[in-house]
């Protein structure tokens, strides 16, 4: 099997059930798109296999397709369902590109004498009904990380046990992975990128596509759904807590903008507005030629993500790595073209062309790398150089991709490895894994950020503590820090916004009372300020930013390329920062150093030789906290709660709360002997301050939302 670096976890049988004859008709958008048949067509003396594609949209390196093919004899149901849980965070363009990928897949199976069926509605009633109807011994699905799709596989699970099936042995459910790394196990692997590179684990080569038995189990397979119809299904669907998804429509920096221009405020950016509000600094011309290319990598013109299915992406995988090459093909220049457009900063190109290919599964993280090693190999006479690569191109493909299953590889391991008082769960968010965890059944809605460098193990006493004492707490790992993923983006303030911003609409799907620390407090403030509905409070620990008398002028950031010298700053920062973690951090704790234990401070150097913690780094010579906290909280109108350790080293604590009492009259403040960290450094201090404040905030609340039922 490792040979294949086919994994398949193995479950335990289903329980078997009294027999039960059903016909499969499944909840649709139009008439057209039904999937029946007939229980007992499945014919060839071998039970089917069912192989249920969900972020696997491709028949090369698919190892589950290639276990189910192994019998020869065996019928083997490919089976794609639009379930509103796993597709609840895409984008239209996401949308979109997933009908291409689902197009080109039911394509190729049908050249193979195969085809795709498609349905619309839970996984878990689709799934068992056709295990039912085509009699299935076998269903291969993909190993998932992200909770809420887990969690529709742990419900289809469920509903396979607790079935009625019309012959002798249930179904099994076989998970599998295509891992870049051959590796045993994933306890036994290291958290440590460091570490882990030591171990120097073999890489297997993808497999190649299978050879499929004919499809003759008389099925109606079904049509796509146009992305007309896909979106009005998906609309329909929502639950009332869903009300909230326009809210992301427009980014922080058009509202930031729009409210300037309200307010007559001057800032050194053009605030005029167009597009119905929407006001956007990245053209939407995105590279295009002004003519439509024969054979286009891309939807539209104006597009940057790559469409179609696994040929195509390859086509233009190999395009993208021969960019100094030069072409005479027309698609491959258009690539080119958007390839500059694209390369916001050194190799940010890559994932912004292939990030969404590589999201739906159209092409697998391994076989990118195996091409990429490939043509690295070919232009230097089957040599790889251990001193870097020879084009750029090469050098941001294998960055990404070695990025993006480091990240896989940490969230696998969380499901099996549970560390610390609570689990730990990711999110994906704009195509990025995000860790988070959520704790408590009943009370107030609490969401902790935490600020730079740090995690949300940095709220380890707090997360229980809270709950415990009556309230539902989630913690956010931002993207860039921890666990969550690192990717090569622009980091800014406004960026962490919008991923708060997000999270509390799709994960949370209620205000929350928002509780910051330090970069994390500033990032909250801007979260409230822009979008004072998704908030009940607002409370900063040490806060960054600071406090205007009588702003007039707001200068904000304008994204530009790094320089080479940032990234060298960078990387003598982090060194600096690995060697001297223990005694930096014992400063921030100055009434406790105990609290600086070795947990705290082996998770922040771990994290810090995670692929990518360079760039984050980087983005601390970018930061521009030119946003007034007064002005945030003028926008924002709520309750706000001020905890200030009046020790911390980073901030002129007494000048900060002055400035406060005399330009922020509204806003209370609660000054504690601790450092920069209060949180962490006099937990139950800092517990007891919240818990006082969330039962006096939810007292003023309970009227409002009596009063707004009632209406």
């Amino acid at each position: 099997m490792s040979l294949l670096a086919l994994r398949l976890r193995h479950h335990h049988h289903l329980l078997h059930a009294p027999p039960a004859q059903r016909r499969l008709r499944l909840p649709s958008c139009s008439q057209r798109l039904v999937v029946s048949c007939s229980a007992g067509q499945v014919s060839g003396g071998a039970a089917a296999a069912v192989v249920w594609f969900k972020h696997d949209l491709r028949v090369d390196d698919h190892p589950g397709l290639v276990a189910a093919c192994a019998e020869r004899r065996r019928p083997v149901v490919p089976l794609y369902v639009f379930d509103r849980r796993i597709l609840a965070g895409y984008s239209d363009t996401m949308l979109e590109l997933l009908l291409f990928a689902l197009k080109d897949l039911k394509s190729t199976l049908k050249l193979q004498q195969s085809d795709l069926l498609i349905a619309l509605g839970n996984a878990e009633d689709v799934v068992l009904k056709l295990a039912n109807e085509v009699q299935a011994g076998i269903i291969y699905t993909e190993e998932e990380v992200e909770h809420s799709v887990c969690s529709v596989l742990a419900n289809v699970e469920s509903s396979l046990s607790n079935g009625s099936f019309t012959w002798v042995n249930p179904p099994e459910i076989e998970v599998w992975s295509a891992p870049l790394y051959d590796y045993k196990s994933l306890r036994e692997l290291s958290a440590s990128r460091d570490q882990f590179l030591k171990e120097k684990l073999p890489m297997p080569t993808p497999l190649s596509s299978p050879t499929f038995t004919a499809l003759n189990v008389g099925l109606d397979t079904g049509s796509l759904p146009t992305l007309e119809e896909l979106k009005v299904f998906l609309k329909e669907s929502r639950m009332p807590q869903d009300d909230w998804v326009p809210t992301k429509s427009m980014s922080a920096k058009s509202i930031l903008k729009a409210t300037l221009k309200q307010r007559k405020i001057k800032s050194n950016v053009e605030l005029s507005v167009s597009n119905g509000g929407n006001i956007e600094d990245i053209t939407t011309n995105a590279g295009a030629s002004g003519r439509r290319i024969k054979d286009s990598f891309f939807a539209l013109e104006s597009s940057l993500e790559v469409r179609g299915g696994t040929d195509i992406t390859l086509d233009a995988l190999d395009a993208y790595l021969k960019y100094l090459e030069g072409t005479g093909k027309a698609s491959w220049q258009e690539l080119h073209d958007k390839v500059r457009f694209a390369e916001t900063r050194d190799g940010a190109s890559f994932f912004t062309l292939f990030g969404p290919a590589i999201q739906l599964g159209v092409i697998s993280r391994r076989r990118v790398y195996h091409e990429t090693i490939q043509y690295e190999r070919d232009r230097n006479a089957g040599f790889v150089s251990p001193f870097g690569y020879s084009t750029p191109t090469v050098t941001s493909a294998v960055d990404a991709i070695c990025s993006l299953e480091w990240s896989w590889l940490l969230a696998l391991k969380s499901k099996v490895c549970i560390e610390g008082k609570y689990p730990l769960k990711f999110w994906r968010w704009k195509g990025y894994l995000i860790q988070y965890t959520s704790v408590g059944c009943e009370g107030p809605a609490v969401l902790l950020v935490h600020g730079f460098g740090a995690s949300l193990q940095h709220f380890r006493d707090n997360i229980s503590s809270m709950a415990d004492g009556g309230h539902r707490v989630w913690a956010i790992t931002l993207l860039g820090f921890g666990r969550s993923e690192k990717p090569n983006v622009d980091y800014s303030e406004l960026l962490w916004s919008e991923l708060i911003r997000d999270f509390i609409v799709d994960v949370v799907r209620e205000p929350v009372h928002l509780v910051g620390n330090s970069i994390g407090g500033y990032i909250c403030a801007i979260a409230a300020g822009l979008w004072p509905s998704l908030a009940n409070s607002l409370v900063l620990l040490n806060s960054a930013g600071s406090v205007v008398p009588s702003y007039s002028f707001i200068p904000l950031n304008k994204e530009g390329r790094t320089s080479w010298l940032s990234g060298l700053q960078a990387r003598l920062l982090l060194l600096f920062l690995r060697s001297r973690a223990g005694g930096i951090l014992k400063k921030y704790y100055p009434t406790r150093t105990e609290r600086v234990d070795k947990p705290l401070v082996e998770e922040i150097i771990r994290a810090s030789y995670d692929p990518g913690a360079t760039t984050v780094i980087e983005s601390i010579f970018n930061f521009n906290l030119s946003i007034p906290l007064n002005f945030l909280f003028d926008s924002f109108g709520g309750n706000i709660l001020v905890i200030q350790g009046m020790k911390d080293p980073l901030i002129k604590s007494e000048s900060f709360v002055s400035m406060l009492r005399e330009h922020c009259s509204k806003v209370q403040i609660r000054e504690l002997n601790a450092g920069h960290a209060p949180h962490d450094e006099v937990p139950d201090e800092v517990n007891s301050l919240l818990s006082e404040w969330m039962k006096v905030n939810e007292t003023e609340l309970k009227p409002a939302l009596e009063k707004s039922k009632a209406i």
